[in-house]
């Protein structure tokens, strides 16, 4: 048995492994038609398959781009921290691909065997591993700043420690909120939950669900939060002095950050694999079934995906205070007072809403929905529409004309 489980364990891990690879090398290039559909122009449609003369809109650039990175000059800039210099991409690389152990894509009963399809499904504390290892991943972008010794390089992964620090608190705030309304640590039960009573948390809890996505939004690291990188800026940001596969496992890692970002929203607010008339809330089911909740999964995750992507190309970046602002003034605040609420509401709801005649369900939503309306019109009013600290300049004034002078 012990064997089974190490094969079936290895199995998933290459099986895992091979689809991240390859789905963030595909949304790159998806991401590229994206932007020139936004910005009215074509895309990549040219390179096609090897050894094919056919172009299929392009689906060969990714094969073309990762042979690019592969094949270039592994180029070592004398000045560096060598050691630090090659595991921060390292770090980051492991980082954004082992927090993929946890996410759960259901179950499935073969021959009255349970498979979970998850490479780590006996962990009972998934949401904190998520929270812990992607945390992780700020280790290596500052690493790779400090070791690059480029001025730019290190403003980028200050920037970006700073930035990724601050909004992991409104991020576990949110989180935390949801595990007070199920009960539970494990990223299967969250999914169950929503698909058994029939409405999904962005339902029930949409101020969550509105700190949560800009705080996921933050820590994916992209446009309009691109503050470690920040080409206007930076250069480059943190992997200024990065070439060659160094600089592909970053961009890689990135991407994955995207990934996992989508992922969690997905499970955590919009009902995971459920979708009404479609998929419900049974733990383990036959091939058919499971095989329907991967693609309505993975639909729900291409569609957030795609949200990432039109807003890089859609939004200008903000400025470094800007977002400092937004984390320290703004989330964590409100993300204070919803985790107080969803408490309160776990505690003394069901009996409140016992005494009202109401149902507990919609006693909740009423009071979650209550709060979003009340908190949205408190911020709205506190915080200025056009917030700039910026000093202004000093009045010109107009000067008197110089006295004509007689030759």
């Amino acid at each position: 048995m012990d064997l089974l489980t190490t094969l079936e364990a290895g199995i998933k891990m290459l099986i895992l492994f091979g689809g991240l690879m390859g789905a963030a090398a595909y949304l790159v290039l998806v991401e590229r038609w994206v932007a020139a559909w936004i910005q009215d122009r074509l895309g990549p449609n040219r390179a096609g398959l090897p050894l094919t003369r056919w172009r299929l809109f392009g689906l060969g650039q990714p094969i073309a781009d990762g042979g690019k990175f592969i094949f270039k000059e592994e180029f070592t800039p004398g000045h560096v921290e060598k050691v630090l210099y090659f595991l921060a991409p390292v770090v980051s690389l492991a980082a954004a691909v082992g927090v993929f152990a946890v996410v759960p894509f259901g179950e499935v009963e073969i021959l009255g065997y349970r498979l979970r399809l998850t490479v780590a499904p006996g962990v009972d504390v998934g949401l904190l591993y998520i929270v812990a290892v992607s945390g992780l991943g700020v280790l290596g972008v500052l690493l790779g700043g400090w070791a690059s010794n480029n001025k730019y390089s290190l403003f980028g992964g200050l920037r970006s420690a700073a930035q990724l620090l601050s909004y992991e608190i409104p991020l576990g705030l949110a989180l935390l909120g949801i595990v007070l309304a199920v009960g539970s640590l494990r990223l299967e039960e969250i999914v169950l939950w929503q698909a058994q009573s029939g409405l999904w948390n962005i339902f029930w809890q949409p101020l969550g669900f509105s700190v949560f996505f800009l705080a996921a939004f933050a820590e994916a690291g992209r446009l309009p939060f691109d503050m470690a990188e920040a080409e206007q800026e930076l250069v480059g940001g943190y992997h200024t002095e990065y070439s060659g596969m160094k600089l592909m496992m970053y961009m890689v890692a990135e991407y994955l950050h995207m990934i996992l970002a989508s992922f969690l929203l997905v499970l955590m607010f919009f009902g995971g694999w459920h979708f009404w008339g479609l998929s419900g809330g049974e733990p383990a089911v036959s091939w058919p079934t499971a095989l329907l909740r991967v693609v309505i999964l993975l639909g729900k995750v291409l569609v957030v995906i795609w949200f990432f992507m039109v807003a890089r190309w859609s939004w200008p970046r903000f400025r470094f205070d800007q977002i400092m602002h937004l984390a320290w003034y703004v989330l964590i605040p409100v993300g204070l007072v919803y985790l107080v609420t969803a408490a309160v509401l776990a505690e003394y709801g069901p009996g409140w809403a016992a005494r009202m005649g109401l149902s507990p369900a919609w006693f909740m939503a009423a009071a979650n929905w209550t709060l979003f309306f009340v908190v949205w019109a408190v911020v709205a009013w506190l915080v200025p529409a056009h917030y700039d600290n910026r000093p202004l300049p000093a009045p010109i004034r107009p000067q008197a004309p110089a006295p004509e002078t007689v030759p």
